[in-house]
């Protein structure tokens, strides 16, 4: 065990739920080579090779099947013991991990994890992205401690707690704005627009809006990033049917966003394990993320 790090075992697992090392290198906050480094590391300690090119994706060889298990193993006992550890500390200190969306990850979470920062430096903090049902796997296996998810949140093994609804907007360049005339489905989808790359949420919840009027419009462009589509917009090359989270005041010289008729939106939620034992540090995140619902309207 005297070369073998939970690091590179971390890089590894993420390697391969990724498919990808430089998708590993986003999650981790490092850079590829650096990920490549600690595989290498890992694989010369081990004496075997963990992964091997698929196309154009990064997958677990033989051996690297059988120690993704083990490691996953492992990540869950350290998990457990610094949760064990955690109340015995001076202050609140410990890990809390938790899981949600890109959009929630960027408009939502940088200003309740600065609080927190600032108020427990002891605190470690990690989060990752993924989609409601990958969150909620990571959750059920206690790879992740906290999820703030769309809706619905299936599992009896789960505590699910609603949280804050976002309602969609439709993003207009601010120099060609749609008419003053109710947004519907009708008027949006003769729109030129940019949507959400399908497959995502975001995708499936404008779809089945423009679905229950009978309607399946193309867009001129599909993209997977939240920002790149207001990049978009904002040039002039379309119109964005995006969650409101996504909207900042900074947007304003350059965008609007009006409702949409009807009303359309999703639910946010925490989930937790039943069993999870509720350490300070994971309360002094449940206590941020509730205030910061509180101020946006929530609950």
């Amino acid at each position: 065990m005297r070369d073998l790090s939970l690091d590179q075992l971390r890089s590894f697992t993420d390697v391969v739920e990724l498919g990808s090392f430089s998708a590993a290198a986003e999650r981790r906050g490092l850079t590829q080579p650096a990920i490549s480094l600690q595989l290498r590391q890992l694989e010369r300690r081990l004496g075997v090779r963990l992964i091997e090119r698929v196309g154009r994706r990064a997958g677990p060889t033989a051996a690297g099947m059988a120690l993704l298990a083990h490691a996953r193993r492992i990540e869950r006992a350290v998990g457990e013991a610094l949760e064990e550890l955690a109340p015995h500390a001076a202050g609140v200190a410990g890990r809390v991990r938790i899981g949600t969306g890109a959009t929630a990850c960027i408009y939502l979470l940088p200003d309740v994890l600065r609080g927190l920062r600032q108020r427990f430096p002891a605190l470690e903090i990690t989060v990752r992205t993924g989609n409601t049902a990958e969150v909620l796997k990571a959750i059920e296996e206690n790879a992740l401690d906290l999820g703030l998810v769309t809706l619905p949140a299936p599992g009896r093994a789960f505590a699910v707690t609603p949280a804050l609804a976002d309602e969609f907007l439709l993003f207009s360049p601010l120099a060609s704005q749609p008419p003053a005339i109710p947004l519907t489905p009708e008027a949006v989808a003769a729109l030129p627009l940019v949507l959400y790359e399908p497959g995502g949420h975001t995708r499936r919840v404008v779809d089945e809006w423009f679905a229950a009027a009978g309607l399946h419009p193309v867009p001129s462009m599909s993209l997977g990033s939240v920002e790149a589509i207001k990049e978009l917009v904002g040039a002039g090359l379309g119109h964005a049917i995006l969650p409101g989270m996504a909207w900042r005041d900074s947007d304003a010289p350059r965008l609007s966003a009006r409702s949409l008729v009807p009303r359309l939106e999703r639910q946010l939620a925490l989930v937790l394990r039943r069993d999870k034992p509720r350490h300070p540090g994971l309360r002094e995140m449940l206590r941020a993320l509730e205030a910061c619902f509180a101020s946006r309207g929530g609950r």
